[in-house]
């Protein structure tokens, strides 16, 4: 007699079949429809999250690449210093600057894009609003331009101590739009460019140097001994310290990015000891370094930078005083003697195409000479250490 579970839900089987073969398929689809049931019953307790054990069910993804990092500031010493600790490790070198200083080391990854980058500007914790526009200061944390907006250690060639080092600081841009923007392209990075604060399109053009990896300076028009030489309007002048001040607040805030100045003229600004103190007080609350472009014998500006702390380096060399361009390539060979007697040595050009086009062929030719193309921040750096070995 069949029970309940030999008989088909729903249907009635009639008799009970004959015994033989046709029974014993019907008990074996009998039992394939127990097992069925059994297993359904089985999945379904599995699948029940009403009871038994808690479950969780989480999707396993790939997390999403992390962004580049952004290259951190040169913070610290050149590479010559043994305060810049430096290490290599699979390809990768790493270097250490001022310990306990606002993003103290680089990370540099051989091949990584943005090589070149520079710390972008402004960065807020230096930016000072003021009736002229933005103005840089020293962060609250102690962050200064000089250091934040320089051409990061990473981005400098490895070079042993006692390698001869040349810097090179191109002025005069921003005046001529077509040259400044041949200046940018034609020299390589490792050179620093400075502004003057007249140009119509200094804003843009200073922001294209840092993007193509040059620091850069605020060319600071100053009162020279002849009047008729007079450059332009908020030229900063003897005599009148508010109104000095003024005029350098103007310029400052004529584009951003910027570690210092460099004077443009100014041979009776910087013999005025006070009027060359307090405009390196100025600079000093400021965060700001300075450099003397060496063309007045009576500058006191060095010791007015030392007197307020502030970070100073002299021009040995005016390489295109000559219109000429064998004699900027003879002013380059000088400068390299320089290097290679002095250690360092820094050539100051006045932005003539003839000198860019010399310049950029000179530098190409460095590195096979033994001797390094340093940035002015660095020479800055080396000439203080200079002149702390000799305290």
């Amino acid at each position: 007699m069949l029970d309940d579970l030999d008989r088909p839900l729903g249907q009635d089987l009639g008799p009970p079949p004959d015994p033989g073969l046709g029974g014993w398929r019907l008990g074996a689809l009998a039992l394939g429809l127990v097992g069925a049931v059994i297993g359904g019953l089985s999945l379904f307790s599995v699948r029940d999250r009403g009871g038994g054990e808690p479950e969780a069910v989480a999707v396993i993804q790939p997390a999403p690449p992390a962004p580049p990092p952004s290259p951190a500031p040169a913070v610290g010493k050149d590479a010559a210093d043994p305060a810049a600790r430096e290490v290599v490790e699979n390809g990768v070198r790493v270097v250490r600057g001022d310990v306990g200083a606002a993003q103290g080391f680089v990370i540099h990854v051989p091949g990584a894009g943005g090589a070149t980058a520079l710390t972008p500007a402004p960065d807020e914790r230096l930016v000072e609003k003021s009736r002229f526009g933005v103005l840089p200061r020293r962060g609250r944390d102690g962050a200064a331009a000089a250091q934040v907006y320089a051409r990061p250690l990473a981005l400098q060639p490895a070079f042993k101590p006692g390698t001869p080092r040349v810097a090179i600081l191109v002025a005069g841009m921003g005046l001529d739009s077509a040259g400044t923007d041949d200046a940018i392209r034609r020299l390589p990075p490792e050179v620093s460019l400075a502004f003057a604060p007249y140009g119509a399109e200094v804003g843009r053009q200073a922001a294209e140097a840092r993007a193509a990896g040059h620091e850069i300076l605020l060319q600071t028009p100053m009162e020279p001994f002849n009047p008729a030489d007079s450059p332009g309007p908020h030229v900063l002048r003897v005599g009148d310290a508010a109104a000095a001040l003024g005029d350098l607040h103007w310029q400052m805030s004529r584009f951003e990015g910027y570690i210092g100045l460099v004077n443009f003229l100014g041979g009776r600004f910087t013999a005025d000891e006070a009027a060359t103190q307090a405009l390196m007080k100025e600079l000093a609350s400021r965060g700001l370094d300075f450099v003397d472009d060496g063309s007045s014998p009576q500058s006191l500006a060095r010791e007015a930078a030392l007197a307020q702390g502030v970070g100073f380096a002299r021009a040995d060399l005016r390489l295109d005083a000559a219109h000429d361009a064998v004699a900027i390539g003879a002013a380059l060979q000088r400068l390299e003697t320089l290097a290679r007697q002095n250690g360092v040595a820094i050539g100051y050009a006045a932005g003539l195409p003839e000198a860019s086009e010399r310049i950029a062929r000179f530098a190409a030719d460095l590195k096979r000479d033994g001797v390094v193309l340093i940035p002015v921040s660095a020479a800055l750096r080396a000439e203080g250490l200079a002149r702390d070995e000799k305290r």
